[in-house]
């Protein structure tokens, strides 16, 4: 195959004997990585000469580039695999689809498209660099589109906007095709971009659409103040709201399909001086609870957590703030050892995951189904293990602590800075200390560090900062330099970082002094607990995130 490309390309003139023995020796020296064509376009021909050959080679038509699309012809299709393996849809008819390559060696993903469609492929060649181009072209049109839905739905709202009060009228305005699109886009695009919320915030001039992907928010729209109100009402109207109330704040719920994926939608709106706020926290039904590994326990942590887990009785704490994945680690750690042998009850606000084998209680303080209440019936549900979504007041607290001393099995979260402080914060509460140190078998604080993109993570040498900012041996870092794949953040994804407290018998005796929390931290310290920060420092050396993050995520001394 390699000798007839380079015939072709002889026979018609582009190269000369000389050229071709010349890139065979390239060749030979990078081990093969490159095709000859390649190499030869590198060297002397023109990307056209190539497209030339290859289309003789292979007897594949070529395509004009005035003849590729307008607009993406397949819904629901990742640009990244289209760029990385150089192929556009040209249009669908019937069964078949025209899709223009770049590379017709790339059988796997010719293949792929086929299998996902189920359509037959008619190929095209084109330049790979003409389709590059307009593979940014068409992804950058999503944003044009939304563009043009806002100005068209602004322009509908000007007739309207003096009469947005009355309520049939806000209805309307919701159920707009202009709104209906708008609304369903910057969902789609949430989900499409691995967005975990979606923040509209009306201000004096626009309102702002921001994203949080990974922990951190991006701006994605701008919108004219006059979309406010139409927006904001489709949002209230998909997810049973009231929509005439705008002084109070709302909490729904919006089920559907977005993005390609079947999404729950928590919505909360609060009223602000300019409008509602509205934050919507995106939950994809088809995500799997992630284990402990995935999360980013090492084998050191997975050991001794799991010595703690697998205890008949006690209570177990998972502290940090909001968005730190507490809840993640508690579903994993309810997985790792959930078995047939076991009844397992949970009680949570809202209930995230579906986890097949054990009951699950949502809920629900408008008809008197709290934490605390809940937790009273379940100790009557013959259980062996309980997880109570939060400690949130003494009453809860109390009952929990109940269940522990009864041969319970307990773990739930509370908001703390470090594993220690949960220690202090129960005590604060109002549980007596000998309570807490008879009944407290462990706690585990947590943080999410983004970690590096791993399309684009680079080397670099540690600096002398670094080294003495972390006061450890670093030789070396990675960081991502930003690539489509991340959208340029150089991060994809996240895991935790921990603090593992193990309440064992000087702890429990710190506990019955009332010692402070740095007291019972310097102990533990001296004991072998890993603090957030030496944790995060394994993590930067094992490439997984990056100085930026760790310090980001923990404070001085964590």
């Amino acid at each position: 195959m390699t000798n007839k490309i380079g015939q072709i390309l002889l026979d018609l003139g582009y190269v000369k004997e000389s050229d071709i023995d010349k890139a065979i020796e390239i060749q030979k020296t990078e081990g093969g990585k490159r095709r000859l064509g390649e190499i030869l376009n590198d060297m002397i021909i023109k990307e056209e000469e190539l497209l030339h050959a290859l289309s003789l080679q292979f007897n594949i038509p070529i395509i004009s580039e005035n003849e590729f699309p307008q607009a993406m012809p397949l819904e629901k299709i990742s640009f990244n695999f289209l760029k990385e393996n150089l192929m556009l849809p040209i249009s669908v008819s019937d069964n078949t689809i025209n899709v223009a390559i770049g590379d017709p060696l790339r059988n796997e993903a010719i293949d792929s498209l086929r299998i996902s469609y189920g359509y037959n492929i008619n190929l095209f060649l084109a330049r790979s660099s003409a389709i590059l181009e307009h593979l940014n072209v068409l992804h950058g049109s999503r944003d044009a589109v939304m563009q043009r839905l806002i100005e068209d739905a602004t322009e509908e709202e000007k007739a309207v906007s003096g009469t947005a009060e009355d309520i049939g009228h806000l209805k309307d305005l919701a159920q707009e095709k202009g709104v209906i699109q708008i609304v369903n886009m910057v969902i789609d695009k949430a989900v499409k971009e691995r967005a975990s919320d979606i923040h509209i915030e009306p201000a004096e001039n626009n309102v702002r659409v921001r994203y949080r992907v990974d922990g951190i928010l991006y701006e994605k729209e701008i919108m004219p103040v006059r979309m406010q109100s139409a927006v904001s009402s489709r949002i209230k109207l998909l997810s049973q709201m009231n929509i005439a109330e705008r002084r109070l704040p709302q909490d729904g719920r919006i089920r559907g399909k977005f993005g390609g994926k079947d999404i729950d939608i928590r919505v909360s709106t609060i009223p602000t001086i300019y409008g509602e706020s509205i934050v919507m926290r995106l939950l994809d039904r088809d995500t799997y609870f992630l284990s402990l590994p995935e999360i980013g326990f090492d084998d050191l942590l997975i050991d001794r957590y799991e010595a703690l887990i697998k205890r008949p009785y006690g209570m177990i704490l998972i502290t940090g703030p909001t968005g730190s994945g507490k809840t993640t680690t508690l579903y994993a750690s309810l997985d790792r050892i959930n078995s047939s042998e076991k009844k397992v009850i949970t009680i949570e606000e809202p209930v995230e995951y579906l986890m097949p084998g054990i009951n699950q209680i949502q809920v629900r303080p408008k008809i008197g189904l709290t934490f605390a209440s809940g937790l009273r019936h379940i100790v009557r549900q013959d259980p062996d293990v309980i997880m109570v979504g939060e400690v949130r007041d003494l009453e809860t607290a109390g009952i929990s602590i109940h269940a522990a001393l009864t041969g319970h099995l307990i773990f739930s979260t509370l908001h703390t800075n470090d594993a220690p402080g949960a220690i202090t914060r129960l005590m604060d509460m109002g549980v007596e200390n000998y309570l807490v140190s008879s009944t407290l078998i462990g706690v585990m604080a947590q943080r999410l560090v983004r970690k590096i993109c791993p399309a684009c993570k680079e080397r670099y040498p540690a600096t002398d900062e670094i080294r003495a900012e972390f006061r450890a041996d670093v030789q070396e870092i990675w960081k991502g330099k930003g690539c489509d794949s991340c959208m340029g953040t150089g991060y994809r994804g996240r895991m935790a970082i921990f603090e593992l407290l193990i309440v064992d018998d000087v702890i429990r005796e710190l506990v019955m002094k009332n010692a402070t929390v740095l007291d019972i931290k310097e102990k533990a310290i001296s004991l072998g607990m890993r603090t957030l920060r030496q944790d995060g420092i394994e993590k930067i050396k094992n490439g997984i995130t990056t100085v930026d993050e760790v310090m980001r995520v923990t404070q001085l001394g964590l």
